[in-house]
Formats: structure tokens, C-alpha cells, sequence
């Protein structure tokens, strides 16, 4: 019964990671699936019970999607700023140039 319900959650997550289109999105699917195989092994070393096994799939679905997610590179060009127009009027736009070159 517990390999069962292990196996439907793990179906599950995966299922849920490919749906998501954004790189930053993917690679913390990712990392949450990484991190959640590695904590359920380490928690099966440790506690060598099942309460331990899915308290370390746990901690490790969260850690690997907090790095997964973090360590995604911005790409240039993508990052949005603010510009004022002659009239005053405020508005976001992607970045050009000056704020890559740090003269803004």
C-alpha cells in the first residue's frame, strides 16, 4: 500500500514539473524531484523507517526546488526598467544598453 501511494506521488510531481513552461519553473521541478530522491534515501539511512523516508523526500522536494529555482541565470535582455517620457509620464520597458553598461 505505501509503495503504491509513494509511487502515485512521485507520477504526480513529475506530471505537475512537465507542465511548466519557464525555465526558472523546470529547473525547480527538477530540483524538487532531485532533492525529494535524495532526502527519501538519506531519511531510509537515517531513521530506517517509513516516517523518515517521507520526512526526507520531503525537506529535499523543498530544498532541490529553492536551489533549482534560485540558480536559474538571467538571460540579457530580460530584465525590465523604468523609464520617465518627456511628458513625465512613467513607464517599464526591458532594459537597453546604458543599464548593462552601469551608465544610467
Amino acid at each position: 500500500m505505501r509503495l503504491h501511494t509513494s509511487i502515485a506521488a512521485i507520477l504526480m510531481a513529475v506530471a505537475l514539473a512537465g507542465c511548466e513552461t519557464s525555465e526558472q519553473g523546470q529547473r525547480a521541478g527538477t530540483g524538487a524531484l532531485v532533492g525529494g530522491a535524495g532526502g527519501a534515501l538519506v531519511g531510509q539511512a537515517i531513521g530506517r523507517d517509513t516516517k523518515s523516508t517521507l520526512i526526507g523526500a520531503g525537506a529535499g522536494a523543498l530544498l532541490g526546488a529553492a536551489v533549482g529555482s534560485a540558480t536559474t541565470p538571467k538571460r540579457r535582455g530580460q530584465e525590465m526598467c523604468r523609464y520617465q517620457d518627456r511628458y513625465g509620464r512613467v513607464y517599464t520597458a526591458p532594459c537597453d544598453e546604458r543599464y548593462y553598461n552601469g551608465d544610467y
